[in-house]
């Protein structure tokens, strides 16, 4: 029994490396997952500590038992079976589809990445380009709210900076999980946008079933009480205007709600800048009628190889100013009190909300102006600017707080380093061959500045009022 045996070295090697493995994986592994865990769950309490929305649990759940709770529910299972029965398939393959739905659907969030990584960068890169601003409308919309309501977060959608300007803006409060299209569905980015707590969305021709394994997630994360953020335009809006709102999200988020179960707060969010990063690209899918739109790889390295010599010589300025402005909670409960309103009007009484607190810009408003009143001196724009800003903060609508001139200065200064407009023999002209790009930028605060027939007419959209800009 003691007598040595003799074994070819390979074997000896594959025996060693088989005993390692089953080490590390009985012992090592979930000894080292239990330290980080345990150390994750004490950095979590310390950030619930000072977040007014403390992180939700099901937000820290495995992503693995997340998935198996979606693909077990009633309602899909219940998908996955009236799929079989309509296509002929074995229940076993449609049940499998929906997994796999679920597993493109669910995030895996981490709040290392989310608060180390994601809310600093946004910072960072929301401050580096612009001039932020909040708008005064309720300040922290988060007080009026109760702390046992899940709350969200409906925006217009100016641009996708929108998502790195709001999570900053709200980073201090609550964590917030998006709904991320076609656009990050790319390696590594997805692991990244997943590990901010983000769910990934297809739009376009998918059946009932992943509108179910979809609706679902959405309605379970809300009755757990995760804070969301909504685009109810479905996209970038390509001609400045707010957009009808298409009902998605919001409609799972009504059809779930259950009279005495969590109430949900509707925050509107309007956002608006004097330079949205992608103008020239949105304006000519406008023009050209198509949604879809994809920035050439050689033009987004050659802007990025641009802007950092920019960065590096000092000769970076600020893309102008970005606001942002919070409107009044639209509490779920209220509207479905005594018989209730249709998501359809919800929606729209919503939007209604988010038009009213759009923030006028100088840029955008000295665009207007050149556009409806035609050229004119620099002195009568000052002069007719600062008649603008004293109309629209009587209303409460947000503006400037920089005197008529420098608001004048700053927009003449980013309009005309663009080619946007000349200025001859003291008058200032719009360039007629941007004429589609000034356009864009009036529309969204004409619907302030003049009456509804007019704004439709001239390219506009809207809504009514909000408080003034920081």
């Amino acid at each position: 029994m003691l007598r040595p045996v003799t074994l070819p070295l390979w074997l000896f090697v594959l025996i060693v490396l088989f005993a390692a493995v089953t080490f590390a994986s009985h012992f090592l592994f979930p000894s080292v997952r239990w330290f980080f865990r345990r150390r994750m769950e004490r950095a979590v309490a310390r950030l619930n500590l000072r977040l007014k929305r403390p992180i939700a649990p099901f937000k820290l759940a495995r992503r693995h038992d997340m998935i198996e709770r979606l693909v077990y529910d009633p309602a899909v299972a219940e998908a996955a079976a009236a799929q079989a029965r309509r296509t002929g398939e074995p229940g076993s393959v449609a049940f499998q589809q929906a997994r796999r739905y679920a597993r493109e659907i669910v995030p895996a969030f981490s709040a290392s990445v989310y608060f180390g990584f994601g809310a600093r960068v946004s910072r960072w890169l929301s401050h580096s380009l612009y001039n932020v601003r909040i708008g005064t409308g309720p300040r922290d919309p988060l007080d009026d709210i109760p702390p046992e309501a899940a709350v969200v977060y409906v925006m217009n959608h100016r641009s996708n900076m929108d998502y790195v300007l709001v999570t900053h803006l709200v980073s201090g409060q609550a964590t917030l999980s998006y709904a991320v299209g076609e656009w990050a569905h790319v390696w590594p980015l997805s692991v990244l946008i997943r590990a901010m707590g983000a769910y990934f969305i297809q739009r376009g021709a998918r059946g009932p079933l992943y509108r179910r394994v979809l609706e679902r997630y959405v309605q379970m994360a809300t009755a757990e009480g995760d804070a969301q953020a909504v685009f109810p335009e479905g996209g970038l809006s390509l001609d400045g205007r707010i957009a009808q709102p298409k009902l998605g999200i919001l409609g799972y988020i009504c059809e779930g709600w259950v009279p005495g179960g969590r109430d949900v707060a509707f925050v509107p969010v309007a956002l608006n800048y004097d330079r949205v990063i992608e103008d020239r690209f949105l304006v000519a899918a406008g023009l050209r009628r198509e949604r879809r739109f994809r920035p050439p790889w050689r033009y987004i390295l050659g802007a990025a190889v641009r802007h950092l010599g920019q960065r590096l010589t000092g000769r970076f300025r600020r893309l102008g100013t970005a606001t942002v402005s919070f409107g009044a909670p639209v509490m779920l409960s209220g509207q479905m009190a005594g018989g209730g309103i249709t998501p359809e009007a919800l929606a729209r009484r919503l939007m209604a909300g988010i038009a009213a607190a759009v923030p006028v810009l100088p840029v955008p408003l000295v665009c207007h102006l050149l556009r409806t009143r035609g050229p004119m001196t620099r002195e009568d724009l000052v002069a007719q600017v600062a008649e603008c800003f004293a109309a629209l903060g009587a209303r409460g609508i947000s503006v400037p707080r920089r005197s008529a001139e420098v608001a004048v200065a700053d927009a003449l200064g980013l309009l005309g380093r663009r080619g946007l407009i000349r200025e001859a023999e003291g008058r200032i002209t719009p360039d007629p061959e941007e004429s589609a790009l000034l356009a864009y930028y009036a529309a969204s605060v004409a619907h302030h500045l003049t009456g509804a027939e007019d704004a439709q007419g001239d390219a506009d959209g809207g809504g009514g009022a909000a408080g003034g800009a920081r």
